[in-house]
């Protein structure tokens, strides 16, 4: 799929108060390890093996929320995103938002957020769908960590396979505590590991019926 934008953003657009409260309400609850693949599924705790190699590719901790709030405030602006970057992709509902804590050498290697084949969920609101954009929303600021930067690879193609690209997107536009980051799910990118403090952020995944 051909793409003029390959994401779109919005700087300091949420404010601290705002902010202060996603993170005070998922420091209340459980984060986890974040799972891949073949351990998303699985019914057991990971041993150490496993665990040394799924940090391999993705190091951070994560709480999934379901706060209205958080759907109210941040979707008009995944609209807005939508048709400002000519995109237009139909979609009609959002997964559990993802709350995310990276810490110093946390990270998430080159991965893309769409899955292979729509959803069978029982569930009418996934059912059939498949991701089609995804939103990352900085709660922290750049003074409050360092590295940790969100790259994307243009390339329609698993980046770990082939030779690095010229092209790496740095989208630095995330420094800034309160921005929003939008871009189609099947779009390539990474987080960088964090050398120094600690960076909180949200991922939503908005869902629709495949591509026709």
């Amino acid at each position: 799929m051909f793409l003029k934008e390959h994401y779109w953003f919005f700087e300091s657009v949420l404010p601290n108060k705002f902010c202060d409260e996603v993170v005070k309400l998922a420091k209340q609850r459980k984060l986890n390890l974040g799972n891949i693949g073949k351990y998303t599924d699985l019914k057991r705790k990971l041993n150490k093996k496993e665990i040394k190699d799924l940090k391999k590719k993705r190091n951070s901790n994560i709480v999934f929320m379901n706060d209205k709030f958080l759907y109210d405030e941040i979707c008009p602006y995944i609209t807005i995103a939508n048709s400002a970057a000519k995109w237009n992709f139909d979609w009609d509902w959002c997964e559990s938002i993802q709350f995310t804590e990276y810490k110093k050498g946390q990270h998430y290697g080159w991965h893309c957020d769409s899955l292979p084949e729509p959803s069978n969920s029982p569930d009418i609101n996934f059912k059939g769908k498949i991701r089609k954009l995804s939103c990352i929303i900085s709660l922290s600021d750049a003074s409050d960590y360092k590295g940790g930067l969100l790259e994307f690879d243009p390339r329609d193609y698993d980046p770990t396979t082939e030779k690095p690209s010229s092209k790496i997107l740095k989208c630095k536009h995330l420094q800034k505590r309160g921005s929003i980051v939008v871009f189609p799910s099947h779009v390539w990118h990474r987080v960088k590991p964090i050398t120094q403090g600690i960076r909180h952020s949200l991922v939503i995944w908005c869902l629709g019926y495949p591509f026709k």
